[in-house]
This record gives structure tokens, C-alpha cells and sequence, in this order.
């Protein structure tokens, strides 16, 4: 899968593409479907599958305290897209210069002149361009000028709603994880390099594998069973928190991971954490060895679910 930062990096080769636009956070359910449709017309006409997306995020961008919590880093999303089979993503800087783009001259640049656009899927929704004065007719009409078709992407619904990344932070922060899963299609993970931390864990028999998250906001906070990736072939079962240690009174969002039987240098590594079950929101404790003992009792609770679900397993089998 190739990656194009700018609208400065397109080249010939680039012109012509079947196309998505959209924030695409968390890659779930619909973007899938969406990126399906792209994916099946990208194999009829014989070319590329590309998804245009905004970094920041439009709201990050213009309120960036009020925007809300992102499922997916930048990161996370394309190894996302990769796996589902999109062949190029377009990530175009969201700035004053592009925010201020009247909706023809956005039409023009990135979809014409830019991409070549072929066949666009969008949602009936989809507003862009300066005070989002571009939608779907705005497209409707440029599509007949330009030869291109348009299409409007399918809902998708499960439960009798619709799939959103707004019902998946819902379900995450209420910690229902077989929900957010279910509408993500996907186990939910969060990624990073295994950084040095205070080393803490260490006094007290429970190292943890640190990932600092570089954002303000999670969508899920507290305590979790949870799965490691990317220390092996098979996932490593653990305990993790994920919060601001308010015990040592910090500030900085941080995933700890204790990783049961496992005692490998691994600074530095690439991880993904898989959330299984939440266990209780994170706390304040009056001291570290009430703390201590909270920990033991999570790391217990972690390693019953772990066995009870290999149990339950066997006895399917």
C-alpha cells in the first residue's frame, strides 16, 4: 500500500483511481463496506483502491478541545486499511489553506486535476470544502461535468443502528468491548513502541511493558485483561491499565501492561494490546502497597477469565 502525505507528492502514475473521502476513525464495520464498494468497482475498472483522509481531523483541527476521542491514530488506520485492501491513501495536512478551499476548487485540485477520480463512494451526508458548503449534490453535478460516476456508500446496521465511530466510543467507555467489537469487526487495539518508564512495577513484582499514547483523550480508561501482540507467534495474556496513575498523581496518559509469565527484555518493541474484558476503572489509592494489593487482585481476575475461557474452549471442542 502506498502512502501520499500532500497533494505536492501526486504524480502521473497517481491519475486515475477508484476513491474514498472520509475521517475513516476506528475503521469499522461501514468504513469496511464503503472500502469494499471501492475495492470490488477499483477491480472492474482495473485500478487503484485509494482512501483520501484528513490529518488532523477536520474537528481537531477547528476545535480541537471539543473534538471527540479518537479510536484510531494515523498509524493505526493505515495498517487498518492495508489489511482491507485499499492500494493508496491520500492523507492531505487539514489546514487553514485546505479548510478555506471553496468546494469546486477542492472538486478541482485533489479529485480532477490531482487524482484523476474514475468512480467516487461518499456518504448522502458528506459535507466538504470552505463552511462545508460542498455534499452529495455538489458532487452529483461535478460528476456529470467531469465523466466520473459517484455513488453513495451503504449504511450498515446492526441492532437497528448505525454503525458510527460515536456508538463505538460509547460502547468503549461504558467498557463494553464485545459491543465495540462487534461494530469494529475486529478485536479493539491500541499500538506503540515499549517505552522506559519510572519502573515502578519493578518494586513490586509486576513489571509492566509502557506505551505512552501521545494524546489528551483515550476512549477507554481503566483496568483490563487483556491479549499482547507482537512478541511471538501466539498473543501474550496480561493485566493493563490504562489511565494517569492518579496514585503517583500523574498527568500523562499511559498504558501499562503487566504480561503474565513473561520476562523478555523488550524496549522498544512494536505492540499491539488487545482489550478482552474490563476488569474496574482506574482508582486513587492512599498508598502504593494498597495499591500493590489491588494489582494482585486484578492480575488474579485477568488469569481467571484467561483460564475460564480456555476451559469453556476445551469443552466446546
Amino acid at each position: 500500500m502506498e502512502l501520499i502525505r500532500s497533494i505536492s507528492q501526486l504524480r502521473p502514475q497517481h491519475h486515475q483511481c477508484v476513491a474514498t473521502i472520509g475521517n475513516f476513525d476506528g475503521v469499522h464495520r461501514g468504513h469496511q463496506t464503503v472500502i469494499q464498494q471501492v475495492k470490488t468497482e477499483s477491480l472492474e475498472l482495473d485500478l487503484p483502491a485509494t482512501v483520501i483522509v484528513f490529518e488532523p481531523q477536520p474537528q481537531e483541527f477547528f476545535a480541537p478541545d471539543k473534538a471527540p476521542t479518537r479510536l484510531t491514530r494515523l498509524r493505526e488506520k493505515l495498517l487498518a486499511f492495508q489489511r482491507y485492501g485499499v492500494d493508496r491513501v491520500l492523507c492531505l495536512r487539514f489546514d487553514k489553506k485546505l479548510s478555506s478551499l471553496e468546494p469546486d476548487d477542492f472538486i478541482q485540485q485533489i479529485l480532477i486535476d490531482g487524482l484523476g477520480v474514475k468512480h467516487l463512494v461518499v456518504g448522502d451526508d458528506f459535507h466538504f470544502g470552505k463552511k462545508r458548503g460542498g455534499n452529495y449534490q455538489t458532487l452529483q453535478a461535478a460528476a456529470k461535468q467531469h465523466q466520473f460516476k459517484i455513488e453513495k456508500q451503504r449504511t450498515f446496521i446492526i441492532d437497528g443502528e448505525r454503525v458510527s465511530s460515536t456508538r463505538i466510543r460509547h460502547a468503549l467507555a461504558q467498557g463494553n468491548m464485545q459491543l465495540a467489537n462487534e461494530l469494529l469487526g475486529r478485536p479493539y487495539m491500541l499500538s506503540g513502541r515499549v517505552s522506559y518508564g519510572q519502573q515502578r512495577g519493578r518494586t513490586i513484582n509486576f513489571p509492566t511493558a509502557n506505551i505512552f499514547l501521545h494524546r489528551h483523550k483515550s476512549p477507554l480508561k481503566g483496568v483490563f485483561a487483556v491479549k499482547v501482540h507482537g512478541l511471538g507467534h501466539r498473543p501474550i495474556t496480561g493485566v493493563a491499565n490504562l489511565g494517569t496513575r492518579p496514585t503517583i498523581n500523574g498527568t500523562q496518559l499511559l498504558l501499562e501492561t503487566h504480561l503474565f509469565d513473561f520476562n523478555q527484555v523488550i524496549y522498544g518493541k512494536y505492540i499491539e494490546v488487545e482489550f478482552i474484558s474490563k476488569i474496574r476503572d482506574e482508582q486513587k489509592f492512599d498508598s502504593f502497597e494498597l495499591l500493590k494489593q489491588q494489582i494482585e487482585l486484578d492480575a488474579q481476575a485477568a488469569r481467571h477469565l484467561f483460564s475460564s475461557s480456555r476451559n469453556y474452549l476445551s469443552q466446546v471442542e
